[in-house]
């Protein structure tokens, strides 16, 4: 069974770049420099949907 991925608990950075539409290169910056908040499981990357969700709100706005 699939669960749709708006549904999920926990996300890979793929399934949140997907969701986001923010590319992978800045996502991945994001976590290393602490903005985006992420978990590790094993060798896996986990960010939770409402990490997701509060680092694009904390994005500025646009001009």
């Amino acid at each position: 069974m699939r669960v749709p991925l708006c549904e999920r608990f926990a996300l890979s950075p793929e399934e949140a770049s997907l969701l986001s539409g923010v590319g992978m290169t800045s996502l991945r910056a994001a976590i290393k420099e602490g903005k985006l908040v992420a978990h590790k499981h094993g060798v896996k990357t986990i960010i939770m949907p409402d990490d997701l969700r509060a680092w694009l709100k904390s994005l500025p706005l646009a001009a």
